[in-house]
């Protein structure tokens, strides 16, 4: 698939790039974690990484003043697999290149989204990428054998667990975890644990 980057114009309906920020204290930090052998972990925050000085900048002026969580997903990951949104946007800083593999809510047509409308956008190191909220996304592919590192930053508690209420609509069936609404491709581990499968046609891979 065609590989865009966060800096073509293409990107400007998902996201934007923010400018200003120092991230090499929150790079370094994030490479003293080490990989898993196989597969990705997650961690919606790290001490480690929130005792960066960019954590307060982050919460200060990229969330206007909100509460966040400053974590981390990191591992070895070539597949789409699901793709996620939640209601608000979303901060990915990697320390290497990374790719986003991201769709648009409103190509959900009856609580179904085709892959073939997600695109590919590749980030380079140390870019503050900021996805939209109306950008459906997961987690990163890996732009080499090395893996990836990319830190998540979210509004506190996000991706969290919950008791999951009783579904009044369609969308409340997606509902995965706290401000997480989720959609699963039928071959993905996800699908297995009983999230809702509603991504159809190829299980894309970068």
């Amino acid at each position: 698939m065609k590989i865009y980057s966060v800096t073509d114009p293409e990107f400007s309906e998902y996201g934007k790039v923010l400018e200003g920020y120092d991230t090499a204290e929150l790079i370094k930090a994030m490479d003293s974690i080490a990989l898993p052998d196989e597969g990705v972990a997650y961690e919606p925050w790290i001490d480690s990484l929130e005792k960066c000085g960019i954590f307060s900048e982050l919460s200060e002026n990229g969330f206007g003043g909100m509460p966040i969580e400053l974590g981390m997903c990191w591992g070895h990951n070539k597949a789409l697999n699901c793709l996620e949104y939640h209601r608000n946007s979303e901060i990915n800083i990697g320390s290497s290149d990374f790719i986003l593999l991201l769709a648009k809510q409103e190509k959900i047509i009856d609580g179904v989204l085709d892959t073939a409308d997600v695109k590919a956008f590749r980030a380079p190191a140390g870019a503050v990428v900021e996805v939209y909220a109306t950008s459906l996304h997961y987690a990163p592919c890996q732009t080499s054998d090395d893996g990836f590192r990319v830190a998540i930053v979210l509004p506190r508690n996000t991706n969290t667990d919950i008791e999951r209420p009783e579904p009044k609509n369609l969308e409340d069936k997606m509902l995965w975890a706290r401000n997480k609404w989720l959609l699963a491709h039928e071959d993905s581990s996800e699908a297995k644990q009983g999230a809702y499968i509603g991504l159809k046609g190829e299980n894309l891979t970068v």
